[in-house]
Formats: C-alpha cells, sequence, structure tokens
C-alpha cells in the first residue's frame, strides 16, 4: 500500500447528500478525487447539489431517492450500477427528528406523540436498513465494499428530551455490529460496515436548542459544553477526517466498530 488513505477514484453513495453534515462530507470526499452519487428525497434539492458539486469535479451525479420506498431504492440502485458500473461505499446519511418524538422543556414523557415516534424510528432506522440492504448486493457480487452509518451522542447515554431519536440510533449502532459480523462470516474480509457518532455541532436544526440569538449557550447548551472536555462544539469538518479513514485503506482490520467524533462528550462525567 502505497497511500493508506487513498480514495482516488472510490465510488460513493450518499443518502441525504443535500443536507449539510452528509452534503458536506460529500464535497470532501469529492474533493479527495472520490466520484460521489448525491442522493436525497427532492430532485430539486439533489439537481442544485450537484450543480454546485459540478464546481468542484465533474466526478459525480445525483438521483432523487426516498430512503424508505424499496422501489425507489432498486431503481437509485440500478441508475448507480449503470451509471457507475460499481460501488465501493455507501453512506448512510439520511436521518433527522420531529418535535412530536422529542420531550419539550415543560413536557414529560407521557406526552410523546407514537405517531411521530415511529415516523422517526423508520427515517432514522429503516432509512439505514433499507439502502445497506440495497446496495450490499452489489458488495456481495464484487467480494468489497464498505458501509458507513451515522449514530449520535444519544445512542449510548440517556440523553434527556431525543427519545425517539435515541431509541433509533442505539438501533443503528447494533445493526451496525450485526450487519458487519454478517457481511464478514458470508461473504469475506473485504465487506466492512462502522459507524460515526458525531458529538453536538451547532446545525440549522439544532442551533434554537443550543444557542441564544445573542450567542451566548442556552440552558442546554451550557450543559453539553460542561460535559464536553473540549469545552466547544464540533466544527463540521472534524466529521470527514473520520469517514475518510474508515473508508481507506488504513481501516481494513476495522469493521462493526461506532467511533465517537464528540471532544470527549461519551467519555466524560462531568464530575
Amino acid at each position: 500500500m502505497n497511500n493508506l488513505f487513498d480514495i482516488q477514484d472510490k465510488v460513493i453513495a450518499i443518502t441525504g447528500a443535500a443536507g449539510v453534515l452528509a452534503g458536506g462530507t460529500a464535497k470532501y470526499l469529492q474533493e479527495q478525487g472520490a466520484y460521489v452519487v448525491y442522493l436525497d428525497l427532492f430532485q430539486d434539492k439533489v439537481d442544485a447539489t450537484v450543480e454546485e458539486a459540478k464546481k468542484i469535479s465533474d466526478k459525480c451525479c445525483g438521483f432523487a431517492c426516498n430512503v424508505l420506498d424499496q422501489d425507489a431504492l432498486d431503481k437509485v440502485y440500478d441508475q448507480v450500477m449503470e451509471t457507475c458500473g460499481r460501488v465501493d461505499v455507501l453512506i448512510n446519511g439520511a436521518g433527522g427528528n420531529m418535535p412530536g418524538a422529542t420531550i419539550g422543556p415543560d413536557q414529560d414523557v407521557f406526552d410523546l406523540k407514537i405517531e411521530d415516534y415511529s415516523k422517526v424510528l423508520d427515517l432514522n432506522l429503516k432509512g439505514t436498513v433499507m439502502p445497506t440492504m440495497t446496495f450490499a448486493k452489489a458488495f456481495k457480487k464484487q467480494g468489497f465494499g464498505c458501509v458507513i452509518n451515522f449514530s449520535s451522542m444519544s445512542s449510548p447515554l440517556a440523553l434527556t428530551r431525543v427519545l425517539g431519536y435515541s431509541n433509533a440510533k442505539a438501533a443503528i449502532d447494533n445493526f451496525t455490529r450485526w450487519m458487519a459480523a454478517e457481511m464478514a462470516l458470508k461473504y469475506g474480509d473485504k465487506i466492512r460496515v462502522n459507524a460515526i457518532a458525531p458529538g453536538f455541532f451547532i446545525s440549522n436544526q439544532n442551533r434554537a436548542l443550543l444557542t441564544n440569538e445573542d450567542g451566548t449557550f442556552t440552558e442546554r447548551g451550557q450543559q453539553v459544553i460542561n460535559n464536553t472536555p473540549f469545552r466547544r462544539f464540533g466544527e463540521q469538518e472534524e466529521v470527514y477526517g473520520t469517514i475518510h479513514y474508515l473508508m481507506s485503506p488504513a481501516a481494513s482490520f476495522v469493521t462493526g466498530t461506532v467511533v465517537a467524533v464528540d471532544g470527549g462528550f461519551s467519555t466524560f462525567s462531568g464530575v
């Protein structure tokens, strides 16, 4: 191996690629020479994202895809294989939360809306399982491939309020380990499945939850900072390197892991 971190010309399919974190990761990987397939729910968002991505290089394409629709996934799988001939990596970046699956500051667990809870479970868990099952067919045929899932700090820890999201991400950890063993035992050591667990990053989704309009921390934001040894929130770019590593030859003996990228949050008791 001349370059343990070489991902030049790897074909990488990324769900949720019109979003902030998955989209930023996609552009970073394209800058490293990979061919990136941008997948997201709405065609107009995919088109706009790919238009921007083509400013980096022509090594990209995009398709609209509902990760909870098997027919749509099968169609996209065929389109990717027809366009690219193979797929080396799947990054499951699609996910999210809903207010009804979250316990508000003036609520308790009995205010949970089960319908929204179910939707959050479906989006995060089934929205990871179904694309993995679809694209892993290529890995089985090829004899190689890599899956990277998105877990969360809410998976191993009992973070207050985000019940539905926490339950789904905990299940993703289990699925990551389960699928890693299943693929390796049946199809060999060139197929790997791992996950990253980002700590707290400021995004449009959580900005109002963690910061005030004047930039100071909310009560919850301050609680997060108090329990993070780095004493700051993460920067989006600080996720990219771990994802790069997990898909590279440098991680050829790494499978079934959930890697924390969290400034120490998961290791610290706050005492």
